[in-house]
């Protein structure tokens, strides 16, 4: 079963569209046209660069945690949804095998802890991680065979504004956080009561339907909060 749970979460062409994104963000890096940003974040480039390609090559690797008794599971499969292709791997199991993905799951929650920790953020941190969760959640929808997918730009855009509200000078690591944590929240930890019954022969938190989410908001939200917000955040 284990040599099986590993696989990419979205289509080739749709992944190779990712690394295409992650490569010219290291050239951007290297020019110093996002260090500033990453700055905010309060990491330097060789950092960014880390986190950026470990959660693409993590994206292939799941933590199998527990099997899921229901409908008979679908494999094999290539499911459409919002403009996205997502895989649905072929696996042999008596019911829905629910998985940790790495680099959507594990890597987002090392670093999110790490910037809570660092700068003390744990009031502002709960209220984005809880509100990003709500607004998350309410567009999530359960794809029969996948899981739970969720819009993609959804958590990028609502991210990046409600961390400038919070905070203008913390606004890059609450963006991480409340980007990454709110969608593992509202999209897979509470539609875990639904994953059994939609017959997905790999339910991965994290994984296909939240991955592609999770992997830009991490960019897309930290740029953004990350050019508006005053200089580099003090810490703790």
């Amino acid at each position: 079963m284990d040599s099986n749970v590993h696989y990419l979460p979205l289509t080739p062409g749709l992944f190779s569209v990712l690394v295409f994104v992650a490569v010219a963000l290291v050239v951007l890096i290297q020019l110093r046209i996002l260090r500033y940003a990453y700055m905010r974040l309060g990491i330097g480039p060789g950092v960014a660069l880390l986190l950026l390609f470990g959660s693409l090559i993590g994206s292939y690797f799941n933590i199998p945690i527990t099997v899921l008794h229901g409908p008979p599971a679908r494999s094999g499969q290539i499911v459409d949804f919002f403009g996205m292709r997502y895989v649905v791997p072929f696996v042999v199991s008596p019911g829905t095998i629910l998985a940790v993905n790495v680099g959507g799951a594990v890597i987002p929650t090392i670093m999110s802890t790490y910037l809570v920790l660092r700068y003390q953020l744990w009031l502002k941190a709960a209220i984005a991680t809880v509100v990003i969760a709500a607004i998350v959640h309410a567009s999530a929808t359960p794809v029969r065979g996948m899981g739970i997918a969720v819009p993609v730009f959804v958590p990028v855009l609502a991210t990046a504004i409600l961390a400038l509200l919070l905070s203008r000078e913390y606004g890059a690591p609450l963006a991480y956080i409340g980007g990454s944590m709110g969608t593992l929240l509202g999209a897979d930890l509470l539609n875990l009561d639904k994953i059994g019954r939609l017959g997905a022969p790999i339910a991965s938190i994290g994984g296909a339907g939240t991955f592609d989410g999770i992997f830009l908001t991490g960019i897309l939200a930290v740029l953004i909060a990350g050019i508006v917000a005053p200089p580099r955040p003090r810490q703790a």
